[in-house]
């Protein structure tokens, strides 16, 4: 796209300079900025000669062509290059952070017992069954792909995966299957889906994204987990566990492994993890975290906790069992500073303490008790159709008078009463779940989709519709109306309506829209 390339530097869109950047850095091409020599001489000229007949006059000539070939215009471009590097760096990393964000919140799929699948060829397809709390049940391994190119598949092999599969569904009750998005996932995919069409259980697969799950895999956290577990088969229940709470298990991978972004690689590496870093801390602080439940790479991602106090708090439990109350949160290493900072990110859904599963402060305790009396409730109220119903209707500008609380916590209070274990993930869209297989050769134009956004980018977004590859919704596709950025419009794990523009087979690529074409005939 740049070999024969050039653009005003004012018109030139931040993703085409990380583009530029890389090529040049590679090697591939070179990079130069031109500009109107004749019409920068003459203005020189004017500013610094002051009498054009002077017998100095050319050589002040000659001294401005060689300050400004050899310093001005080196100076200049590198301080141009620098300002659009560092544009295009905090556009990409704002793009990245904000598609992570809404990747670790992509909804639980809670309550169900999930397969995970590891898809390969060589080596054959990992399996893990996990429980609907995340332990791993079993484990195994399937060869239904081919080797190789020239291999064919033999019935007896295939059947005997089939076996396999159904015998670990019939056994364990699994609800869900996930299958990673990896090497020979396709093919897997259209394995699996033969398999559930002469299962007599209404069990559905879904493709997850495995991105950083073979980090994880190799990772000393995974090790410690799973010491006696290959690689591969680490890797399945990491891809049956993000299913069932994504952001327990992708805090456990560098998020810069995650690939959601654009260019990551091209941009300031310290820059980028900072800011993800501090998304990711958000996104679990804004989810709250099960002290009892948690594992160490999601407590050291709380407010005030690191890995060392998040390590205490696991000692702790495991040698005295589950806290029954915020209270007993008092554990040495971790200072009365820090518990104040994280208590309240801090759950216990089960304690004897009902405020202990809400994100109210225990600060704030004291006040929550004081507005359920004057609602006429207790505590064991809390989350009561009787009480929702109460708050629903409570004018609260004229009911916080009552008390001495700032709007802000009155507020939070009153929505942790309607919703004590409320989780900011229900608002977003559920996973796809599928039970057929959609090749690329099937998509014609116009043919209506539905699918879930994976990566959104300067130019637009990647769209999974169940097929090999992503189909790509450009920026000028997606709404009828002018918009600035496609973070405007879509976000990554949204379900999208869209219609098939153009398929090119020989490339594996998939134009979409998001404009219904039957509307604008």
């Amino acid at each position: 796209m740049y070999y024969d390339y050039s653009e005003q530097i004012a018109d030139i869109k931040l993703h085409r300079v990380l583009a530029i950047n890389r090529g040049e850095a590679e090697k591939v091409i070179k990079v130069t900025i031109d500009e109107d020599l004749d019409r920068i001489y003459k203005f020189l000229n004017k500013h610094v000669i002051t009498n054009l007949d002077s017998i100095t006059a050319p050589y002040v000539k000659d001294a401005i062509v060689d300050s400004y070939s050899r310093l001005i215009k080196p100076s200049i471009e590198r301080e141009i290059r620098a300002e659009l590097k560092e544009k295009a760096e905090d556009q990409a990393i704002k793009i990245f952070a904000e598609n992570l964000k809404r990747y670790l919140l992509t909804p639980p799929m809670k309550g169900k017992v999930v397969l995970g699948v590891d898809p390969a060829y060589r080596t054959g397809c990992k399996l893990a069954v996990v429980s609907e709390t995340g332990k791993v049940l079993d484990k195994g391994v399937i060869f239904p792909n081919q080797k190789n190119k020239e291999e064919v598949v033999s019935d007896a092999r295939t059947q005997a995966s089939f076996e396999t599969v159904r015998s670990i569904i019939d056994r364990y009750n699994v609800e869900v299957i996930a299958i990673g998005n990896g090497t020979a996932s396709r093919e897997t995919e259209s394995f699996i889906s033969e398999c559930l069409k002469q299962i007599a259980k209404p069990v559905k697969y879904i493709i997850v994204n495995e991105a950083g799950a073979s980090i994880y895999s190799a990772s000393k956290i995974a090790q410690e987990e799973f010491p006696d577990y290959h690689v591969e088969e680490r890797s399945a229940v990491s891809i049956a566990r993000r299913l069932q709470d994504p952001l327990a298990e992708l805090v456990k991978i560098d998020p810069k492994s995650i690939g959601v972004g654009q260019y990551q690689y091209d941009v300031t590496q310290a820059k980028l993890s900072d800011s993800l870093d501090f998304v990711v801390s958000t996104a679990v602080n804004s989810v709250g975290v099960n002290i009892n439940s948690a594992s160490i790479p999601l407590l050291q991602r709380v407010s005030g906790l690191n890995a060392k106090t998040a390590k205490a708090i696991v000692t702790y439990r495991d040698e005295h069992g589950e806290f029954k109350n915020r209270k007993d949160i008092k554990i040495k290493g971790i200072s009365d500073k820090t518990l104040e900072q994280c208590i309240g990110f801090l759950r216990i859904p089960n304690g004897d303490e009902k405020l202990d599963m809400t994100s109210i402060h225990p600060e704030s305790y004291p006040v929550a008790e004081e507005i359920l009396a004057k609602l006429g409730f207790t505590k064991d109220d809390i989350g009561s159709s009787e009480l929702v119903n109460k708050i629903s209707k409570l004018d609260r500008k004229k009911f916080i008078k009552e008390f001495n609380v700032g709007e802000y916590t009155f507020n939070d209070i009153l929505d942790a009463f309607v919703a004590p274990l409320r989780d900011p993930r229900d608002e977003f869209d559920k996973p796809i779940l599928r039970s057929d297989v959609l090749h690329l050769e099937d998509l014609k134009p116009g043919m209506e989709l539905q699918g879930t956004v994976r990566n959104v980018v300067d130019f637009g977004a990647f769209v999974d519709c169940g097929v090999k590859e992503d189909g790509l919704i450009h920026t000028s596709r997606m709404s009828k109306k002018f918009i600035k950025h496609p973070l405007d419009v879509v976000n990554v794990n949204d379900i999208v309506k869209v219609w098939v523009v153009n398929v090119d087979l020989g490339r594996g690529r998939v134009e979409l829209t998001m404009i219904n074409p039957n509307e604008s005939k």
